[in-house]
Order: structure tokens, then sequence, then C-alpha cells
């Protein structure tokens, strides 16, 4: 059953001359428990659709149109007020650093104890004790000792661990991370996956994964969509897209991975578009190495094939 629908969602930046769209009908859907990752090279839009789901836009960011269906309700349509009520407690996010969420200037326990006073309406030694058993949760040695302890004073890793504990300290039913693993070293990186797959099995926690590493995605999603100009070019699950993508562009990214059995690496040509750029066709067409004369002129609907949805023509 889905937790979290996004529906037709489109998204423009404000600019003094004109507007510029950033997501194109972008659908999604997140079942309780579901890991769904989103991938894609940068700028593409998988961190601003994820932001959308928490209406945390830049000033000049605007929903032109669509649904985000959270518990039967429009996230788009609740006032400011209800939709803090939500941020945090039942919808999370762990982000890529963990030093823009954490203040340098307070201890961890204090950061803690005060997302679950508001958030729980515990207070004191109670709020203490849960922060505690959070922070034991994430296998954070000494937990107690540790709330002491300033975001300096954690490495990489523990900072990340710290910023999962705040998320799953409300008991929070989906949690947006967002590459939570970039900045950390390969060992580290495994035991931050293992960990939020420990948390899915453990709490039912439904996650929305952004990330830039297949190998990661591979191991971890259950379903993976793969953005490209603000739009979805290709939905399944995640075994299907990696033993059989279909579109070009899932294509090429897969190719693009290093083999051991090879030497060659097998770059994606050109660069993404920048959101200044209009295509009437296809956005990848510059970039394809199967495009025919379609391809510049119209944009793909959507096809099914065998349980994917593909956006490109040579599924016509």
């Amino acid at each position: 059953m889905s937790i979290l629908e996004i529906k037709n969602l489109n998204l423009s930046f404000q600019s003094r001359d004109k507007d510029y769209q950033a997501l194109y009908n972008v659908n999604l859907s997140l079942d309780s428990g579901e890991i769904l990752a989103i991938v894609g090279e940068s700028g593409c839009g998988k961190t601003i659709t994820a932001m959308s789901v928490l209406r945390l836009l830049a000033n000049n960011a605007k929903i032109t149109s669509g649904e985000i269906i959270y518990n039967n309700q429009d996230l788009l349509k609740l006032p400011l007020k209800e939709m803090t009520k939500i941020r945090g407690k039942e919808i999370a996010l762990v982000p890529q650093d963990p030093m823009t969420s954490l203040n340098p200037l307070y201890t961890i326990g204090s950061q803690l104890t005060e997302i679950i006073e508001v958030h729980q309406g515990l207070k004191g030694d109670e709020a203490k004790k849960v922060a505690v058993e959070v922070l034991e949760r994430v296998r954070i040695p000494d937990a107690e000792s540790r709330l002491n302890s300033y975001p300096h004073e954690f490495s990489g890793g523990m900072r990340q661990r710290v910023i999962i504990a705040m998320a799953i300290a409300c008991n929070s039913k989906i949690i947006i991370a967002d590459e939570p693993t970039t900045a950390l070293d390969v060992t580290v990186q495994a035991q931050i996956i293992e960990l939020l797959k420990e948390i899915r099995r453990e709490l039912g926690t439904a996650f929305i994964f952004i990330s830039h590493d297949f190998a990661l995605v591979y191991e971890t999603a259950d379903k993976t969509a793969v953005m490209y100009n603000g739009r979805i070019v290709e939905y399944s699950s995640s075994s299907e897209l990696f033993q059989n993508p279909k579109h070009p562009y899932t294509k090429a990214l897969i190719n693009a991975l290093p083999d051991f059995n090879s030497s060659q690496l097998e770059p994606v040509e050109g660069q993404p578009p920048s959101v200044k750029d209009y295509f009437p066709g296809c956005p990848f067409e510059p970039r394809c190495k199967y495009k025919t004369e379609i391809c510049s002129l119209k944009f793909p609907p959507v096809y099914k094939i065998n349980n994917s949805d593909v956006v490109c023509w040579l599924y016509k």
C-alpha cells in the first residue's frame, strides 16, 4: 500500500525575465517499508523532487501543478503550521552533508533532545533517555557521554549516524536520504547502508534514496527511478532496471560503470542540459546513440514494457 504518491508534479524557478521549468510531470509512489531510489546526473532534478515533498524549496521555486499525497492528504495544500508538524516527525531528512543540519555551537545531546521534546512532548530525563536509545540504535559507542560532545568531535561517519538518529528519534514513517554516503569512505559507506536496511527491517520505515552510486542502489533499493532534465525517463523494480535497462540514458549510465574485466570506460558523451535549455523533443537526443528523426521534434510518451515505465521513442 502506497504511503506516499507524487502525481504529475511540475515545478518552475522564477527569474526576472521568465520562469524556467525544472520538473515535468513527475510521478512516483512509495510503499510502506520500501526503498525507492532516484538516480541521475547532477542537475537532473533528484533533490528538488525530494525537497518538494517536505516543501523545503528556494524562494524562487514554485510548484505549478501536481499533488503529493501522504496519508490521504495533499501536502501541497496543507497550511505551513501543519506541514511543520510533519517535517521531522512523519517525514525526516538525512542530508548529504550532516554539518548543514548540525549546529556547531550546540552539543549533540541538546540538538537531539530538542527534536524529541518538540515532536514527542517529552521533557528532561525522559527526552534524554530516548536520545541515548536512538544513539545506541545507530551504534554510537558510549552514547550517554557522547550527548555532551559537539559535532566537530565526531568523524564524518559518526555525524551521519547522528543525523540518522535524529530521523528515527520520532519514529518517522519516511526518511529522505539525499546521497547520505557520498563524503564517506567505502567501509563507512557499507556500514551506513547496512544501518538504513536495519532500520527498514526493524521499524518498517520507507526510504527515498537519492544517489549517484549505481552499485549502492542495486544492492539497496526495491524500485529505481532514473531522472533526466527534470523528467522520470525510466521507472521499474531495481532488479529489472539493472538487469535489463531500456532507456538509452539508463544504458549509458550503467555502461559507464567501471568493469574489473576491462580497462576501458565508456563515458556518457556530452553534458546534462541546463534548466534554461528548451527541447521540443527528447532532451537526451543530443547525447543519444539511438536517436531518430522524431526524437528532436516531439517528446515521447510513457511506454509500459515488462512492468517498466520507459519514456523513449524506441518503444513506439
